[in-house]
This record gives structure tokens, sequence and C-alpha cells, in this order.
């Protein structure tokens, strides 16, 4: 396997999403990911469905590319003796397991450094390892309504949204994947390995940015307000003939040009700067509406980007996954699925490129994608690894 990781273990001992995802990452950038199931059953997510290719979920396809599966009974004297013969052999473990449920099948921090004192260890739960709610259960949706996401999305204070993907599991997956590189990197100075700790809670907290100083130093608590920006105007969704466009007017420049365009006075009172704009609120949206009301979108985007004005469409999935854009930067990947054949799935983020190559800049992205494992597709060659 090729990748800046190239050469590391993984043994993934997580399910649903926040873990499993945390894990993908470090597999795409090369590490070998050995993911302990369930005898039977495996992940939680193989069951999630419908959708499913065959008799396998969609959802656990979205999040185990590039993994070996084995199947260990981590309760018998077989499994718990493999799990350690896997960590003694590991750079990384990934848990996200209820608190104390690890402790209680005998491998507790002190005994995973004691098996290996280089072992990197992520820990993945809902609300935190410690603090007064340390012991809830989390799941995305309950976490971005407890962590304040909610509140913020919607079409108005009273309509609480929750986003359209997990995305607390999500961030904590790649907070996770984020804290386990830079163990690793510091492990290379001192030898030691050590505990990385993230919640679901502090991935969405992580990610309030200006909503969070919007009241820490302003005192002011966001709301939900649809899809316009309320620190930047005009920033959002508008109207068109026949359709709808986004533009973002980022600056007193932009905000010059667009109406240079558009036949509008950008000194006009009330409007002349952000901040005005943003307090005249549903003032500018009839506004900046009304030039767009004779333009399609096609015409609208044309004009915007002639202007030099930020814009862009809404996509549906299938627009952004036939799109020559996405494919282009690496996107979509083609692997073959020991059950179901050809699959195409959505691809890592991440792009490496060598500047130093004799005929200029080469890319050195991993290229080897493996389909995620069938359950315990895996056992034979791990365990003929582990016996050397």
């Amino acid at each position: 396997m090729s990748g800046p990781l190239a050469g590391y273990v993984v043994v993934d001992l997580t399910r649903a999403l926040a873990g499993p995802h945390a894990a993908m990452m470090l597999g795409d950038l090369g590490a070998r990911v050995i993911k302990v199931e369930q005898p039977g059953s495996g992940d939680d997510t193989r069951g999630w469905g419908p959708p499913f290719a065959g008799s396998e979920s969609t959802y656990f396809l979205s999040c185990n590319r590039n993994k070996q599966s084995i199947a260990l009974d981590l309760k018998s004297d077989d499994g718990q003796a493999t799990l350690e013969a896997l960590i003694r052999k590991a750079d990384v473990l990934l848990e996200n397991f209820r608190a104390g449920v690890l402790d209680r099948l005998g491998f507790t921090t002190t005994r995973l450094l004691e098996l290996n004192p280089r072992l990197v260890v992520l820990s993945i739960t809902g609300f935190g390892h410690d603090g007064p709610e340390a012991g809830r259960a989390g799941y995305d949706q309950i976490a971005q309504g407890e962590a304040g996401l909610m509140s913020l999305t919607g079409s108005g204070p009273d309509d609480p949204q929750r986003v359209g993907v997990p995305i607390g599991d999500l961030l904590a997956g790649m907070y996770g994947a984020y804290g386990v590189v830079s163990a690793l990197l510091e492990r290379e100075r001192t030898g030691r390995g050590q505990v990385v700790r993230t919640s679901l809670l502090a991935s969405i907290v992580g990610v309030h940015a200006f909503q969070g100083t919007r009241w820490t130093v302003a005192g002011e608590v966001g709301r939900a307000q649809g899809n316009h920006h309320p620190s930047i105007a005009p920033y959002g969704l508008f109207r068109c003939a026949g359709g709808q466009v986004q533009i973002a007017v980022g600056s007193e420049g932009l905000w010059q040009r667009f109406c240079a365009e558009f036949g509008l006075d950008p000194q006009e009172p009330g409007l002349a700067t952000n901040a005005e704009r943003v307090a005249a609120g549903s003032r500018l949206v009839e506004r900046v509406e009304g030039v767009f009301a004779a333009l399609g979108p096609d015409e609208l985007l044309e004009r915007l980007a002639a202007a030099g004005v930020p814009a862009g469409r809404v996509r549906t999935l299938d627009e952004v996954y036939g799109w020559p854009q996405t494919r282009s930067q690496g996107l979509l990947i083609d692997v073959e699925h020991a059950s179901i054949g050809e699959i195409t799935l959505p691809g890592p983020p991440l792009r490496f490129f060598d500047p130093t190559g004799p005929d200029g800049e080469v890319e050195t992205t991993r290229a080897d994608h493996a389909a995620p494992p069938v359950l315990n597709a895996d056992e034979e060659e791990i365990r003929s690894w582990l016996a050397g």
C-alpha cells in the first residue's frame, strides 16, 4: 500500500460512524486497518438500511473502505488473546465503547500501554470521558441538538433542523484522525504512545467558529435564520426566474462590482456598508431578488462569473457525482466488492503530490483502494500474520 501512513497498523474496535470514519481516513492514508467486529452480526451499520446493495448496507459501505475484517468475541479466551496479539503489533488502537466497557473487558489504558508502550489510543465518546454527563450514550442527532448546532440550522429560530449528514459523528472522526496523526508524530520524538480523546460534543463545539465567539465575546446568541449569512450580506440563496442561485459578496470591492453589473447604487442609503446590509435583512433580499427576477439561473451565473462575484447553484447528489469536476478531484473511486462486484464509492478528500519529479509535479495519492470488507473476510490472513 502507498500513502503517508504506509507501514502503520491500526486496530479498529469501533462501530457505527465516528470511529469507523476516523479509521477509514487512516486507511486512505495507507495504514493497514484491521476492523474487529462482533461475530455473526458485525458492525451495527451492516444492518442499517435500506438502501442495501444485495445484502450489503450502503451505510456500512460509506465508512469502511480500505480495511480488513476479523470477527472476535472479546469476552472469549480466544478473542482476548487475539486482540492482545493485535495490540502488541499495532501502532494505533481506536475504540468508541461507552465509558468503562473496555476496562471491564480487561483492556484498561494502563494495560494497553503495558502491552505496547508505543501504542496510540484514540477513544471517542458522545459527551466526553469525564464531567457530570460522561456516561451518556452518543448519537449524532442528539449531539447536534445538545451542542447547539440545530439551534443555528433551519429557516428560523422556531424551526431547528439537523444537518443532512451525521456531522457530529463525521467531525469526531476527523478530529480523532487528526489527533492520531499528531500523536504518531510526537512518538517520533518521545518513543512513547499516548491516549487521544474526543467526543461528538467536543467536535461540534469545535466548529462553532464565529457563532461561538459571537456569544463568548459579544454576548449575542446566534439563531437559525435560513439561507442568509448572519454577518455578511448579500451572502446566501436568492430566487431568480425559474430557479435559485447562491452568491457570496464578501467584501466592499465585490459589492461595488455586483452593483455595477446589475444596475444598483452601491451607496444607496442603508446599504452602503456590510453592517448596514446585514441590518437591512429582508429589504436587501428584496432588492437583490428584484434584479434577479428577469434572469434564469444559467444566464445569471454567467453574469456573476463575468463580474467576478462568487456564485453557484444548489446541486442534488446525483448532479454532484455526475459533475466532471467531482471526478477530476479523485472524489469517486471504483472498487471490486467481494459480494456485489464492481461499485463506485465516494473517495478520500485529500491528494498528495511530489513537486520534485523529473517531469514536474507527480501525484502520489493512494490509488489502490480496497472495497469495504465482508464480515470476517480476512481472519485467515490476519491470524497467519499474527503467527509470524
